[in-house]
């Protein structure tokens, strides 16, 4: 896996939360899921037809240069118009003005939102559904509804466990299979030295809660008919929450703001000794602490029950049609070319680190090679693994960003003291049904 000197944390843009404008959500129907049925064809101008395309991802102009020269009767123009939500509050000024780009980047937890705009062509007319096997089967879930296809996976976030073999080694701990195993390791860690610690517990980062409760098997939401079930405090996630609950009360493990110079600071000198974080994940450790090169490796994500293999995920991103454009049959063949060619998934692969939703991809040599900073390691084989072992199951609600927010303020109520980290998730459930009513939506018990 090549990794580039500096890189944009391109995979949780949505996970810092500025929230996208409400009146987004505003544009909802009263329905669980929405989608435009536009099956309008190509325009029959002479010359190419012309395309416009919203993206983040650093260096995906070469990937579009590619394309434009090998579809001489398709031309696509990139832009880059920011990242995460500020693309998002652009792209609802156009949905408003009925003025969308013909396709966009939009992250996997914000797909149902988008759904719900009606803003969204489905693809599947224009050949997508036949390309469901050809992509991590997890993802094709994510972009579908019943048979319509609403994008087209780009990458992905399979989560695995960065630790400090050095410290480690030292104390004598074994790298842990189990949750159990980990909370023993934070205790013996933190007797031994009582400036280390096991790990970092985020308060404000609900997206990585999110992916250790999709990895126990939590389900947040959910659809019913025409209605939403929702469910953020579910057995799954309020174990999780009662688990780190456990290791804050027990101070075994620190509840610093993560991507801040500080939290830098205890990857690189081992005030903290893991990660449990997503494959974007290597590119932040070597960036941010280059001076611990050697000292990392990568090991699955401890499990609930011994000998289990699930994971979680986190981050993502997909590439969308919008309802406005004239060409849905020549911006589908782009967005299907972009993320399954593998030249295309080569330049992104260099260019943004991204890892592919597109399973020959995972085979590539770009992802394969062994990594000198975790003491030339094959991580990627871990992250192949990791990535078919997410449950297909788990689904995303229409209003993320208000529950990641709450999420987030509840937690950090709850590391201060106000309660525990259980109550703010029977908090959070409170208010996301209350706000999903007041926004129209159809909640079922």
């Amino acid at each position: 896996m090549q990794l580039p000197a500096s890189l944009p944390r391109l995979r949780r843009f949505a996970l810092g939360f500025a929230i996208i404008s409400a009146a987004l959500v505003d544009m909802a129907p009263l329905s669980a899921c929405g989608g435009s049925t536009s099956t309008t064809g190509s325009s029959t101008t002479s010359g190419p037809v012309n395309l416009t395309f919203w993206s983040w991802v650093p260096g995906i102009d070469k990937s579009v240069a590619d394309f434009n020269k090998s579809h001489p009767n398709i031309h696509v123009t990139v832009s880059n118009v920011g990242s995460g939500p500020t693309e998002y509050d652009k792209l609802y000024t156009a949905i408003k003005a009925n003025n969308e780009p013909d396709l966009g980047q939009v992250e996997y937890q914000l797909l149902p939102t988008f759904e719900t705009t009606n803003s969204l062509i489905d693809m599947a007319p224009y050949g997508a559904s036949d390309v469901k096997s050809q992509f991590v089967p997890w993802t094709w879930s994510q972009v579908t509804l019943g048979n319509a296809v609403y994008a087209i996976p780009e990458d992905t976030g399979p989560m695995a466990m960065f630790y400090r073999q050095d410290i480690f080694t030292k104390y004598h701990l074994a790298v842990p299979t189990t949750w159990a195993e980990y909370a023993a390791d934070a205790a013996k860690l933190h007797a031994a030295n009582a400036s280390e610690y096991i790990t970092d517990f985020p308060p404000k980062e609900a997206g990585w809660f999110t992916g250790l409760m999709w990895q126990a098997g939590g389900h947040m939401f959910g659809i019913n008919g025409q209605s939403w079930k929702v469910a953020v405090n579910n057995s799954a996630s309020l174990q999780v929450a009662s688990y780190w609950q456990d290791l804050v009360s027990k101070k075994l493990v620190k509840t610093d703001p993560d991507f801040t110079n500080g939290w830098y600071q205890n990857l690189q000198n081992g005030t903290v000794a893991t990660w449990i974080s997503a494959v974007w994940g290597a590119a932040t450790i070597s960036t941010n602490a280059p001076k611990s090169s050697g000292d990392w490796r990568v090991a699955p994500v401890p499990q609930w029950q011994a000998g289990q293999t699930v994971n979680g995920n986190w981050g993502g991103s997909t590439t969308v049609t919008f309802k406005s454009t004239k060409h849905p049959k020549e911006a589908t063949t782009f967005a299907l070319w972009l993320n399954s060619n593998q030249q295309s998934i080569d330049e992104m692969i260099k260019g943004a680190a991204i890892y592919p939703a597109y399973q020959a991809s995972l085979d590539s040599p770009l992802l394969n090679a062994p990594q000198p900073f975790y003491g030339n390691q094959v991580i990627g084989q871990v992250f192949k693994t990791g990535s078919t072992q997410v449950d297909v199951n788990f689904q995303w609600g229409p209003t993320i960003n208000q529950v990641y927010t709450d999420m987030g303020n509840n937690f950090a109520n709850a590391v201060n003291g106000q309660g525990t980290l259980s109550d703010a998730l029977n908090a959070t459930q409170q208010s996301t049904v209350t706000f999903m009513q007041k926004q129209g939506f159809s909640v079922s018990p």
